[in-house]
């Protein structure tokens, strides 16, 4: 038998052997005393065991993000309230909910800068007014408001009450993006904020509600990121409800 059938042999055996072992060949695997032959011999073989293996395309690194960025966008147009929690301090929680609108940006903008029809969007919020104008500020359009809330929630048979007073600004660019920034100045709670920022999409707009909130008295964080997160997605579908029928 020819030295390169030889060599092939040897190189064949060497890939079985590793390949039931389960580990990759390295070059110290691959000694003058497992092949030999001259470097031309080598090289031809090289050439020719490299022919034969099929080519691969690369695997694209975003393949995976835009399959969930289609998932996602699904889950959007089918009505779903997607919902991302993150931590914000130990007794507070933090939660993110994203909707879609089949209304034009402008529509939703108008209502949501109504702030007394609040009383409509959460139903546990019975009173929402706003005491004061705030300056604007320079750059983008940017105009203030001071809100007073009050919201009732019902647990058990227990009631409990809440009020807030608010900073609230609104900020538009008109072209891409608008959104109403909350920050509380005095209330309920240790601290509390939010962030609505409103998007084109598609046929719609793409609504996106961030809050970040504190109680005045200790609880776990756990309990109060579950809490919200029960409670967002029916308020936004009851905002969504209101906005698309008005």
């Amino acid at each position: 038998m020819g030295s390169q059938a030889s060599l092939s042999q040897r190189f064949s055996a060497l890939v079985a052997g590793a390949s039931t072992t389960g580990s990759h060949i390295t070059d110290s695997q691959i000694t003058n005393s497992q092949i030999t032959g001259t470097y031309q011999e080598w090289q031809n073989f090289m050439t020719s065991f490299t022919a034969s293996i099929p080519l691969q395309q690369p695997s694209h690194p975003s393949a995976s993000a835009e399959a969930a960025t289609g998932a996602t966008h699904l889950a959007l147009l089918n009505g779903e309230i997607l919902l991302e929690t993150a931590s914000h301090s130990a007794w507070g929680g933090a939660v993110t909910a994203r909707m879609y609108l089949p209304a034009a940006r402008s529509q939703v903008w108008q209502q949501l800068t109504d702030y007394p029809k609040w009383v409509h969007f959460f139903p546990n919020l019975t009173r929402s007014e706003v005491i004061a104008s705030i300056p604007g500020g320079k750059g983008l359009a940017r105009k203030g408001k001071r809100l007073y809330q009050v919201a009732r929630k019902a647990v058990f048979m227990f009631s409990a009450q809440v009020e807030i007073y608010l900073r609230v600004f609104e900020i538009a660019h008109h072209s891409t993006w608008q959104q109403i920034q909350f920050f509380m100045e005095q209330g309920t709670f240790k601290d509390f904020s939010a962030d609505l920022k409103l998007q084109d999409y598609g046929q719609g707009t793409l609504l996106t509600y961030s809050v970040r909130a504190t109680p005045a008295f200790p609880v776990p964080s756990a309990v109060v990121q579950e809490a919200m997160k029960l409670d967002l997605p029916d308020n936004m579908r009851q905002m969504r409800r209101v906005i698309c029928q008005s």
